[in-house]
């Protein structure tokens, strides 16, 4: 799938919840958004031979390269959107699920940076 098709499905998920995903929704919606972020960033490291190996590392080594490739301001974005999906996608007792309003702005966030990613050369 690619990262507009992940996007796409989770924006799917949180607009059309079944019974077959309550109370699991928000955070399947969190994954697929996170992983269409992740894609992207492969894509991107991908693009150049002197970049290809970072697609293997950890996601936050990604992110702790990213200064590097990107401006700061994308740089920072990416990250924060990466660790507030990350934060959500983890389940713990005494936390409520993401709620709607801030997939909803997390989705456009990773939709922006889709297209800025898409568009981005690393030299």
């Amino acid at each position: 799938m690619t990262p507009a098709d992940l996007l796409a499905a989770a924006r799917e998920i949180q607009e059309r919840p079944t019974a077959a995903t309550a109370g699991v929704w928000p955070r399947a919606a969190a994954l697929l958004a996170r992983q269409a972020l992740e894609a992207a960033l492969d894509g991107l490291w991908e693009a150049n031979s002197a970049t290809t190996g970072l697609a293997q590392c950890t996601g936050r080594s990604q992110l702790a390269c990213l200064p590097t490739y990107l401006d700061a301001r994308t740089a920072r974005q990416i990250a924060y959107v990466w660790a507030a999906l990350s934060e959500a996608c983890h389940y713990h007792a005494y936390e409520l699920a993401p709620t709607a309003a801030e997939l909803t702005g997390w989705f456009q966030a990773v939709e922006d940076l889709l297209a800025h990613l898409t568009h981005a050369e690393i030299g």
